[in-house]
């Protein structure tokens, strides 16, 4: 079973294993070194990276994902005998494995987040018939991107870490497939997954616990830098807001993934008054608690939402698939209404962050930097000269026995950037005058 876990398809036959370290704790190595995750700290999360020294970034909300996931990880192993048992590979939780799979989670993301990756794929798929993605996206830097030494290509992560980030097991390239991972990738997911004999559909546990602690982290730490930055206010005035809760009703009912959460079942509007109420008033409760100081009460607030989640996460039998869940759980079945408490709440953060008016201008800012950046570097013969030459080497090397196409190419170089680093190369080339020639890039 070990070995099973711990078989690096991409890594040489002759690479000997560590007489010193867990596996899986290489990997964890590997990530946290990579420029990859370093570059996490200059990606939007919500707010712009740079925007100020309170907010998240990529990268703090990565580290707080796989904090949550590990401790879940280490109680959900005490609480299960089950998993002691080792029956299958996919039906096993180790908490290093979630941890890693927490930390890679978002290495596909774009700059300037979301819009980012939206610009990305209408560009590919409009012009060049492909898709951008950021969770194949992931798979690519991992498994093709990422440099380390002794690899011709990426970090050569063990199988269990590899389908704990895999949380959507489809080939992207599917007719109407959203999410998933690009082919060339998926040929090696699909192979584990076959030795593994992993069901048609199914994520490991792993991957599924990583899935909900990020659930868990954007419900209350997005929500804790909204307040923060005075776009959620903590009175009945805008909780009551009649807008506010059309659009959240709006957003639940436009969310294409709307079926899992039995929506059908409750009446919409009113659940969602119902739970903005109920934060409020608990709002109000902590806020007197903590003799009235704002700071104290958002850290208590969402320290006391991560917990009310974490807690309640548990693992229950998938009876529509022959496999296991890892679910909010209460009496031993899933939560749904706690579930479409926590789906409220992210949608509370999205409404009321990204739908901001002043957000979606420095979005329509992102989305230009992005477009020219793009037209700039398509044309092979003229951009190959304004990309650095590292890049091109790379290209040059690797394109003669892989499937890069130059569009892709583009695709994979704008993506890594930084939000910073994307509007310096865009002053560069539109703007008077940014940064020097000895500048390392």
């Amino acid at each position: 079973m070990n070995n099973i876990r711990k078989y690096r398809p991409g890594e040489a036959a002759s690479s000997k294993w560590s007489e010193e370290r867990d596996e899986f704790e290489r990997d964890y190595a590997r990530l946290i070194q990579s420029p990859t995750f370093r570059r996490l700290q200059g990606k939007s999360q919500v707010f712009g990276a740079g925007s100020g020294d309170y907010y998240r970034t990529r990268l703090t909300h990565s580290l707080e994902v796989a904090q949550i996931a590990r401790e879940v990880a280490k109680r959900l192993e005490r609480t299960n005998p089950f998993l002691s048992k080792r029956e299958h590979p996919g039906l096993i939780i180790d908490p290093t494995v979630v941890e890693c799979a927490s930390i890679a989670h978002d290495f596909g993301h774009p700059p300037f987040g979301h819009k980012g990756e939206e610009v990305l794929n209408h560009i590919l798929l409009k012009d060049h018939g492909l898709k951008y993605e950021g969770n194949a996206q992931n798979f690519r830097i991992l498994m093709f991107l990422e440099k380390r030494a002794g690899s011709e290509s990426g970090l050569d992560l063990t199988a269990a870490v590899l389908l704990g980030i895999n949380k959507y097991p489809f080939l992207i390239e599917e007719e109407g497939r959203l999410k998933g991972v690009y082919g060339a990738e998926w040929d090696v997911i699909q192979e584990l997954r076959d030795i593994w004999k992993m069901p048609a559909g199914c994520s490991t546990l792993e991957a599924q616990l990583m899935d909900l602690c990020d659930d868990i982290a954007y419900s209350t730490h997005d929500i804790e830098d909204g307040i923060r930055a005075g776009k959620i206010q903590m009175n009945a005035t805008f909780f009551e807001d009649q807008r506010l809760i059309r659009h959240l009703v709006m957003e639940i009912l436009n969310d294409p993934n709307q079926h899992k959460f039995g929506w059908e079942q409750v009446d919409i509007e009113q659940m969602v008054r119902r739970v903005l109420h109920d934060y409020l008033e608990q709002w109000e409760l902590i806020f007197a608690e903590c003799n009235r100081e704002e700071s104290r009460t958002r850290r208590e607030m969402k320290a006391r939402w991560v917990s009310s989640f974490a807690s309640r996460l548990d693992i229950i039998d998938d009876t529509d698939r022959g496999w296991k869940k890892v679910a909010l759980v209460r009496d031993g079945v899933e939560d749904m209404d706690l579930l479409r408490t926590m789906e409220i709440l992210k949608k509370l953060a999205w409404v009321t962050l990204i739908k901001d008016f002043r957000v979606l201008r420095l979005q329509k800012r992102s989305e230009i930097i992005v477009e020219r950046l793009w037209d700039s570097f398509i044309h092979k013969d003229k951009g190959q000269w304004i990309i650095p030459p590292d890049w091109i080497d790379s290209y040059e090397r690797r394109s003669i026995n892989s499937n890069w196409s130059w569009p892709r190419f583009v695709a994979d170089y704008i993506s890594g950037m930084t939000d910073a680093y994307a509007e310096k190369v865009y002053a560069e080339l539109f703007a008077s005058k940014s940064g020097s020639i000895y500048e390392m890039d």
